[in-house]
């Protein structure tokens, strides 16, 4: 059995109503709330909304006001707490109402990025071992050749050797025609669609 539920609106929820001479105090405030935004902002703009915010949440939580205390504080307490949340929020977004920044962000095709890498790959698998441990030592980790000698049980003579072999054969294979490089790997070359 499914029960049916009339559309009723919600009651509203009634709150207390604020001291006497409390909502005075909140308006009397306001100039000086809006030279404390402007000191933290710098825009005038981005200085009003954060006053109305505070307002807004000032007036919603009006309850937790103690009268008799300093209003003027706990507003002031509000927009600082207000502005740095949004700034931790916001940090590292870049305003672009105009869209000029969007326009000027751009992305480069990857497959072709892609495509080198592989071919990178393939090449530096078909260089000798100790050629391919020598580069990978010296360029790819950032080890100094007597590092990298150490490592391997020779002389800083004969890494530096290999390194140098080892690119210059890199360079070989990556110059390679690209139906060379297929016939080579035994894979058929890629025909671009033209």
């Amino acid at each position: 059995m499914t029960a049916t539920v009339s559309p009723v609106a919600a009651a509203p929820v009634v709150k207390a109503p604020p001291a006497p001479g409390v909502r005075e105090e909140l308006l009397a405030a306001v100039p000086r709330l809006r030279a404390f935004a402007m000191s933290l902002c710098g825009r005038s703009a981005r200085a009003d909304d954060l006053v109305q915010e505070t307002l807004v949440r000032a007036w919603a939580n009006i309850g937790m006001f103690e009268p008799g205390s300093n209003m003027a504080a706990w507003l002031y307490t509000i927009l600082r707490n207000q502005f740095y949340s949004e700034f931790r929020k916001h940090r590292h977004e870049v305003e672009d109402e105009d869209g000029v920044h969007a326009a000027r962000l751009t992305t480069g095709p990857v497959q072709e990025g892609h495509m080198e890498f592989l071919e990178f790959r393939d090449a530096l698998a078909r260089l000798a071992d100790d050629h391919r441990e020598a580069l990978i030592l010296i360029g790819a980790s950032g080890l100094s050749y007597e590092e990298a000698a150490g490592i391997c049980g020779c002389a800083v003579g004969t890494m530096k050797s290999r390194v140098n072999r080892a690119r210059a054969r890199l360079a070989e294979l990556l110059a390679e025609p690209e139906q060379a490089r297929s016939r080579s790997l035994g894979t058929a070359p890629r025909h671009d669609a033209s």
